[in-house]
């Protein structure tokens, strides 16, 4: 790849965060016309990636990359292989049509431009999980996907379920890519890879590791969290609170498939093992049943089509469980043929609720003759999701079917994609039946079909579906089988055929498919009022048990909080001091790191002198009368210590110590003298004890924590280092002066900054008098003066302070 074109493949997936940002300033002036100009930076971002379409067909992994944070290993490093090139031209294909459709169903809305943006920073996301070869930098763009699908989801933030629907993505899949996160940084500690590239040529690295099991747990976490797996499944189905271009591209064509593609990029390491064979299969076919159930139920095209989402994802991570080639190959059609169908699907459900005025299947029908290009597109991506041909849908059950087959429990995985095949062909059909048949049904709003803006895009999306099965040999050599060899770690051949050779089982489970299909059709009725009525029984579900989880949250956090945050400075103080003495004293007795003790040095009469200075302040200290002495007292421990820096040679370090020991005293004092505070301290017994107590082993615990770093071998690397550049780097003879001016000034500087500003604190509490009475209503201020107050609890009883000056 030259670099010319490399650098374009880079500016074509950091181009959506720039359209991001001139999206609103171009709506703003374009109005409507919008769409037009910004549908042109998807649509470029595709045609780059095709240009890939023949070298990566024919093998070759292109690896654009920009140096980010290379002193951590991280960069903008991008793998681009078969899988990752299908993403792609999905996600910039499909939302070049969304951004168009966008433009039409939001048209005249005050804030168009902010959902472009988000449209755009979503799709920037979306383009960088899947093509991302540093794992931190996917962990990245995982994370933004979490956080632009808030923004879009909440996009009408002024509903409530809008505002519920949007946090609740945001914790399922938020907390997901947090388990993802530690299971990134277990691979690259236990495998030393920090690329995909290096991780998937070492196939045996996480397979044979002991921590393949929390390996394993923790990517599952993130990819069903994403992907809607049950039982994390019912954020999705909410998520279509979102305006219904947020529900074609993120929750069909693209962000729920997220979770499917990492399983899909890590099957060559972590796949076909016992573990993944079994837990994958498992939770996929349940997702698929569940998905398929809830879906007849509704009556609401975007929550029909919801829950199929729900159950094609379910089917695609039980194909990729399976861990065989035909099966997996399954996948990839069905991938491509869902993303293609459900993208369409979503925006004929969007048009019918803009022009007619509802999505209930119940209150609409006839309509195919006042929209009929709508109607033909929903046809042809209907019949593609019904697997019927000549539909790229059909040849993705034909080939899933025979991959099923050769499963080691192939009666049970067949029996439930069969099973979910035929109710996904029932809401199918129920999708176009219903609205566009029957009787013509008076709607809210006088039914037409809409500008070209909103069914551009069924309308290409549900022709290319055809198109691609009537391409079928090419669609094989050039999407399929590049996007087979990722998921097997090998190069793959793949035969497509629109036409089967020859009549044998997937032909025959595929009529069983159709022939079931029609049956729950026939009998959608009974069948949605048999589901409602066994919902009602179980009463309990995940969705109603997410606002428990929260509800229960927020308990605990609140009595958490009532409990340690008592409003008592007395208590504070206490915690901090326990947890400081705690954190000193545990480690060193945990890991057998107590101190040697050292003997008693003989002492000079002058240092016998600075022992007794010393010893005398801590008697003041003990028996001070008051607070203000004991404060007072107190500095002369530091006098004592700056001394001890004296007569060890360090004039400077003990000039700093007199004058620090100096202001504190002074500044204490003078804040002192300001408070009303007891002269004596009232506690019972037993709290004093437990004070002191408290004190002396923080105490203990700082003496013998420097103990036992005194105590080790001196490492004097760094002393050389400051010794040997000091003056070759900084100009300067004080190593001490160099350190603090150069070495380090951004961190003195920080020191000088909050110094200044405790300074300016400290004036503003020595010029804060009390409230006189005459500044009172009443007599109710001079009785809060004459009442004693407590320190301990000023935070509360504080009389009214005024700053003057």
């Amino acid at each position: 790849m030259t670099p010319a074109s490399t650098d374009l493949t880079i500016l074509a997936l950091l181009s959506p965060f720039a359209a991001a940002a001139i999206a609103p300033v171009l709506t703003r002036y374009l109005k409507h016309n919008a769409a037009w100009l910004l549908a042109v930076v998807p649509a470029l971002i595709f045609l780059q990636f095709a240009t890939m379409i023949g070298p990566v067909s024919e093998g070759a992994k292109i690896l654009p990359a920009l140096h980010w944070v290379p002193s951590y290993g991280v960069d903008l490093s991008y793998l681009i292989d078969g899988l990752a090139l299908t993403f792609a031209l999905l996600i910039s294909g499909i939302g070049t049509f969304i951004i168009l459709y966008a433009g039409g169903y939001l048209k005249g809305h005050p804030q168009q431009g902010r959902f472009f943006s988000f449209l755009f920073l979503f799709m920037g996301a979306m383009l960088g999980v899947v093509t991302a070869d540093n794992l931190i930098t996917l962990f990245i763009y995982w994370e933004l996907t979490s956080i632009t699908s808030f923004l879009l989801i909440g996009f009408d933030h002024l509903r409530a379920a809008s505002r519920r629907a949007a946090l609740q993505a945001l914790v399922v899949t938020g907390g997901g890519g947090l388990a993802l996160l530690a299971g990134f940084v277990t691979i690259i500690t236990v495998t030393g890879h920090m690329s995909l590239t290096e991780l998937l040529s070492d196939p045996e690295a996480l397979r044979g590791s002991e921590f393949y099991l929390p390996i394993f747990l923790l990517v599952l976490g993130g990819a069903f969290t994403k992907s809607a797996q049950f039982p994390f499944h019912f954020w999705l189905p909410n998520a279509m609170e979102a305006p219904t271009p947020v529900s074609a591209f993120l929750h069909s064509a693209t962000m729920v498939k997220a979770g499917v593609y990492l399983l899909m990029r890590l099957h060559p390491v972590l796949g076909d093992t016992e573990l993944w064979t079994t837990v994958l299969p498992l939770f996929g076919g349940a997702t698929l049943l569940v998905g398929t159930i809830l879906g007849m139920r509704q009556t609401d095209l975007k929550l029909m089509l919801a829950y199929t989402t729900v159950a094609s994802l379910g089917l695609l991570v039980m194909l990729t469980g399976t861990s065989v080639n035909k099966a997996l190959e399954g996948a990839v059609l069905y991938l491509l043929a869902h993303s293609l169908f459900k993208g369409a699907l979503f925006m004929v459900a969007g048009t019918i609720d803009h022009e007619a005025g509802t999505r209930d299947i119940t209150r609409l029908g006839g309509l195919r003759g006042a929209m009929p290009v709508t109607f033909v597109a929903a046809s042809l991506a209907a019949l593609s999701m019904c697997g019927l041909p000549p539909f790229i849908g059909f040849i993705a059950k034909e080939i899933l079917y025979e991959g099923t087959l050769e499963v080691g429990s192939g009666l049970v995985v067949t029996a439930v994609a069969v099973l979910g095949n035929a109710l996904m062909f029932a809401i199918a059909a129920a999708v176009v039946l219903k609205p566009f048949f029957g009787p013509k049904v008076e709607t809210p709003k006088h039914a037409h079909e809409g500008p070209v803006l909103l069914f551009a895009g069924p309308v290409a999306l549900s022709v290319t579906g055809l198109v691609a099965a009537l391409l079928a040999h090419t669609t094989g050599e050039l999407f399929v089988a590049p996007t087979l060899s990722s998921l097997l770690g090998e190069a793959a051949h793949v035969e497509l055929h629109l036409v089967p050779a020859h009549v044998g089982m997937p032909l025959l489970l595929s009529l069983v498919t159709v022939a079931l299909g029609v049956g729950f059709y026939l009998s959608l009725a009974r069948v949605r009022g048999a589901i409602a009525g066994a919902l009602t029984a179980i009463g309990w579900g995940p969705d109603k048990g997410f606002d428990q989880f929260v509800a229960g949250l927020v308990m605990i956090a609140t009595a958490v909080t009532r409990g340690v945050q008592r409003g008592r400075m007395q208590t504070y103080m206490t915690a901090v001091f326990a947890i400081t003495a705690l954190s000193l004293l545990l480690p060193l007795a945990l890991a057998d790191g107590l101190p040697e003790m050292p003997s008693f040095p003989e002492f000079r009469f002058y240092e016998w002198g600075i022992f007794a200075i010393a010893v005398v302040g801590l008697a003041a200290v003990l028996t001070a009368a008051n607070r203000l002495t004991a404060i007072v007292s107190l500095g002369i421990q530091g006098f004592a210590v700056a001394l001890i820096f004296m007569l060890f040679g360090a004039p400077d370090l003990s000039f700093t110590q007199f004058m620090v020991e100096t202001l504190s005293v002074v500044i204490l004092a003078l804040v002192m003298t300001r408070l009303d505070l007891t002269p004596a301290d009232h506690r019972p017994f037993a709290a004093k004890v437990a004070t002191a107590i408290i004190a002396s082993a923080v105490g203990a615990g700082f003496m013998l924590t420097l103990m036992s770093i005194t105590q080790r071998p001196f490492d004097t690397r760094l002393s050389e280092f400051f010794a040997e550049y000091s003056r070759v780097i900084a100009h300067g003879r004080n190593i001490v002066n160099v350190i603090i001016v150069d070495f380090r000034g951004f961190d003195t500087l920080g020191e000088i900054a909050v110094v200044v500003l405790t300074g300016l604190c400290v004036l503003a509490l020595i010029r804060v008098r009390t409230r006189t009475t005459s500044e009172f209503d009443d007599g109710a201020g001079e009785e809060a003066l004459a009442k004693p107050q407590d320190l301990s609890n000023r935070a509360v009883h504080a009389p009214v302070l005024e700053a003057k000056g």
